[in-house]
């Protein structure tokens, strides 16, 4: 829902209100921190402008002279989360620069589950997001390509941690509405699958497995923080001139 006549636009070239009246108690900044608790708290799905307006303390109308649409109320909320970046000094090593800014971004989205679903261009523009992206254009200063490509990288970075932390989001939620425990849904499919490459149906699996499990015959635990690293290491890898 949209006030009538909201015309598209970017909410930070507007007024921090539209229309008279006395000057209101709450500002942008806290209907943003309002909507981020309502989401960190119960979901993105819960997050809508009644109940953000009850979080200031006014009426779902009067709302809707700071914040037109859904979508300027989503900017809102990524440009408050984007303002936990931290924006250190380059060190002048870009990919170890830009690996801890993938690090980082992980963290924040942990935070913050709902921030997946709100990576998008359209969001990309707000003040923070903005300082966000220069300082990742400033630690990429040493790699030698044209800033199109910078952009790039900045972009399949970012689509690695999303789609990283995504993955975790949706097998902890699986997790969570199993009607049993997570160790018993494991052993069922782990005794399936075992079963399946004893087939021998699956021979380049079978050497796969057995290659991994070892002497023991049990597969060490997957690292996931390793995993996690070498794939932005091999995006960033692609990018290296040398």
């Amino acid at each position: 829902m949209a006030v009538r006549g909201a015309e598209p636009g970017v909410i930070w070239a507007r007024p921090e209100r539209a229309g008279r009246g006395p000057k209101p108690t709450f500002t942008r900044a806290d209907i943003a921190a309002a909507a981020v608790r309502i989401a960190d708290a119960e979901g993105m799905d819960a997050v809508s402008m009644r109940h953000v307006a009850a979080g200031v303390g006014c009426g779902t109308m009067s709302l809707y002279n700071h914040v037109p649409r859904k979508e300027d109320l989503y900017e809102l909320m990524f440009d408050a989360v984007s303002s936990e970046h931290e924006l250190w000094e380059p060190t002048g090593d870009w990919r170890a620069d830009m690996m801890r800014v993938a690090e980082q971004t992980r963290d924040l989205m942990r935070r913050h589950p709902w921030v997946p679903r709100l990576m998008s261009p359209v969001y990309g523009f707000s003040p923070h997001a903005l300082r966000y992206l220069e300082h990742c254009l400033a630690c990429l200063d040493p790699l030698d390509v044209s800033y199109g490509t910078k952009f790039e990288l900045i972009a399949m970075v970012n689509g690695v941690v999303t789609t990283y932390v995504r993955n975790e989001i949706d097998t902890a939620e699986r997790v969570r509405n199993l009607p049993w425990s997570e160790e018993r849904e494991n052993a069922v499919r782990i005794a399936y699958l075992g079963a399946q490459i004893a087939s021998g149906a699956y021979p380049r699996m079978a050497a796969a497995f057995a290659r991994e499990s070892g002497d023991s015959g049990e597969s060490a635990p997957v690292d996931m923080e390793g995993v996690f690293r070498r794939a932005v290491e091999r995006v960033l890898g692609g990018f290296a001139t040398s």
